[in-house]
């Protein structure tokens, strides 16, 4: 019986015994303060008492093991059965803001890659990012798109010889929804006067909503971003990533916090 704790460890019996702890310490730290700590330590006593009554041979407890792992699944759902839908809305929510995460990060790539490339030969761009406030009102007086936001698509819309260039572009999540939108323009008084109809049009719309606007002038190539009733001139690709980073995340957040 005792000629068993001779025979040697492989590389595989290492790995397998990595795995389960790894796989029971995430399990511990996602039920960590809830009731189903206790569920836990039952289960490592069992495992403990099944692997002693197996190595002992010992047939009596054996039996009464088995009996024991047959209701204990049905046990636990009943018992641990609020610990369980947190576990798992906790999985959900993690695994929803990856998604999110990872939307957020390609339209900005996708969004200051455009802007960089149209400011590098003055093609003038008015590009529109929906935060909460619908913008359904402005997206029915373009054209309809319905595509995936990309680097290419923008470039090929502002593009002095395409029927589309003129208006603004809308995004809504990682969507262009339409493009040659109409926008408002601002009547803020205040604005300099040199800025053409591009960036007042920005501003207004950021006057009425909570949209982000990036603007790229064909006269200088110069990009902006309006928001909030104000704009932002002179902004290279890390000021352009930067505050576009800031301001959808907390979109993206709020996103989340929505769809729990």
């Amino acid at each position: 019986m005792f000629n068993r704790l001779l025979y040697p460890v492989t590389i595989t019996d290492i790995i397998d015994i990595i795995l389960m702890a790894s796989l029971f310490y995430g399990l511990f730290i996602l039920i960590k303060g809830t009731r189903a700590v206790q569920g836990l330590k039952v289960l490592g006593v069992l495992i403990i008492a099944s692997v002693i009554a197996q190595f002992f041979q010992l047939h009596t407890l054996n039996w009464i093991l088995r009996g024991l792992w047959m209701v204990l699944p049905l046990a636990f759902l009943i018992l641990f059965q609020p610990e369980i839908r947190r576990v798992i809305g906790e999985i959900d929510k993690n695994y929803l803001w990856g998604i999110l995460f990872k939307q957020e990060k390609r339209l900005i790539s996708e969004i200051i890659e455009a802007a960089i490339s149209l400011s590098k030969r003055k093609i003038g761009a008015l590009i529109v990012l929906q935060q909460n406030i619908s913008l359904k009102h402005y997206i029915d007086t373009g054209v309809r798109v319905d595509a995936e936001t990309s680097s290419e698509l923008l470039n090929t819309i502002f593009f002095p010889g395409s029927p589309l260039h003129d208006g603004a572009v809308i995004i809504q999540g990682d969507r262009i929804m339409a493009c040659s939108c109409v926008l408002p323009l601002s009547q803020n008084p205040d604005i300099e006067k040199p800025r053409g109809t591009r960036h007042r049009a920005a501003i207004g719309l950021s006057e009425e909503t909570d949209s982000l606007v990036v603007v790229v002038s064909e006269e200088t190539g110069d990009i902006s971003l309006a928001l909030n009733g104000k704009i932002v001139h002179g902004l290279d690709e890390e000021g352009l990533t930067e505050m576009l980073t800031l301001y959808r995340s907390k979109e993206a957040a709020a996103a989340s916090v929505e769809v729990k």
